[in-house]
């Protein structure tokens, strides 16, 4: 089989000649390569079924939506941007200020600037690091929701085109040596993280339900916008990041009536367009096992044996979603001993390879380059070799 078609059979649950090995994200590697080509070739070398997505991801920052890449994010022209930095004598770090100044309002964000701050006296739209150092958040609640719409613009179609020729390398290398194309990130829930903070949501859920079903559903219209794009590119699989999706967050309850019906038209629209749809879900999250089949996710991606039952996942997803996991990549590849890592993956094969549906990856990136996690990369490449009776060509 060619690495798509494996990859393709795995997620569709077909027969395989051996489970792949796919690294969701492998950092590593990709810091010491001078281009996205050789990062896949890399792969291909070390016998991994490397998938190619569509732009390639750049490894530093280059923009304000960074924990969203893909497709540009822009905002409506009439909106005029401020920001600045206040210092206070009494306080342990600077404060940025940002001003986004919409024909609806202003939205004003306050951030700690922390020193790992890694953007400077500037503060970005959509990024991770903004969660834990906002002391105000740009969004407040429903009254603010107006002044959000014009920051949610759909793609433009200069963006567009641009998408399209900066895409096609990627399309052309992915066809050239047939490897599966991946499409994405979208997003849902993940964005009250960056406009409205993660601890508030948990509040909001139960105090003010009609806000969150609101902004959940100008998120959901603004990123299918962006989902058919990537779509009429014709990859193989399309990714929503959902990293807050899960029950630290969510109750069942609470996902079955805020994020199942969101994830399944994002289904039904990916399957209209020929699209597998990947999740990429990686903790707490079994309780929500079901829902997330019944919602027509193809690929659960970010399997980690740190806080999945890994027997469990198998027999709820066995011939309804792949798997794609196993190995946790912090605490094992990059903190463990070879033992432990070898160890993980012979638990992987052997709870979740059985009846194909599995993609073999540490969860969910590979990031420290030093000795140990370089020996462990190789020591969980050959037990899996070894285990599907396979080896470097």
């Amino acid at each position: 089989m060619s690495s798509r078609q494996r990859m393709l059979a795995a997620i569709d649950h077909k027969e395989v000649d051996h489970p792949p090995c796919s690294f969701m994200l492998y950092n590593l590697l990709k810091d010491e390569c001078a281009s996205y080509t050789e990062f896949i070739l890399r792969q291909l070398e070390m016998g991994l079924d490397p998938y190619v997505e569509i732009p390639p991801r750049p490894r530093h920052i280059v923009n304000d939506y960074y924990n969203l890449h893909g497709l540009a994010v822009h905002f409506d022209p009439r909106v005029h941007i401020h920001e600045w930095l206040e210092r206070d004598a009494n306080a342990a770090n600077p404060i940025m200020i940002k001003e986004y100044h919409t024909p609806a309002g202003i939205l004003r964000g306050e951030v700690c600037q922390t020193e790992d701050w890694r953007w400077g006296d500037h503060v970005p739209f959509l990024d991770d690091f903004l969660e834990p150092r906002s002391l105000k958040f740009l969004i407040s609640g429903m009254a603010d929701l107006d002044a959000l719409q014009y920051l949610l613009a759909a793609p433009s179609q200069a963006e567009i085109e641009a998408f399209i020729a900066e895409s096609q390398p990627a399309l052309d290398l992915a066809r050239q040596y047939d490897l599966l194309s991946a499409g994405g990130w979208g997003v849902g829930a993940d964005m009250f993280a960056w406009l409205y903070g993660l601890q508030n949501l948990v509040y909001a859920i139960f105090d003010q339900p009609q806000f969150v079903h609101r902004l959940l559903d100008m998120v959901a219209d603004w990123n299918r916008k962006r989902m058919e794009v990537i779509f009429m590119q014709g990859v193989d699989l399309y990714i929503k990041r959902a990293w807050y999706e899960n029950c630290d967050f969510w109750t069942p309850k609470a996902y079955k009536e805020f994020i199942y019906p969101i994830l399944k038209a994002d289904c039904d629209l990916a399957h209209r367009f020929g699209c597998r749809f990947g999740y990429l879900i990686t903790s707490n999250c079994m309780p929500l096992l079901d829902m997330i089949a019944e919602a027509g996710v193809d690929v659960l991606i970010g399997v980690d044996p740190s806080y999945w039952n890994l027997e469990a996942a198998k027999q709820k997803m066995k011939g309804r979603v792949c798997l794609w996991g196993g190995v946790n990549g912090h605490l094992t590849l990059e903190q463990g001993t070879t033992g432990q890592t070898a160890g993980e993956v012979q638990q992987a094969m052997q709870l979740l390879a059985p009846g194909s549906g599995f993609i073999l990856s540490p969860v969910d990136n590979v990031r420290q380059d030093t000795p140990q996690a370089r020996d462990n990369v190789e020591v969980l490449i050959r037990e899996w070799q070894r285990l599907c009776g396979t080896s470097l060509s």
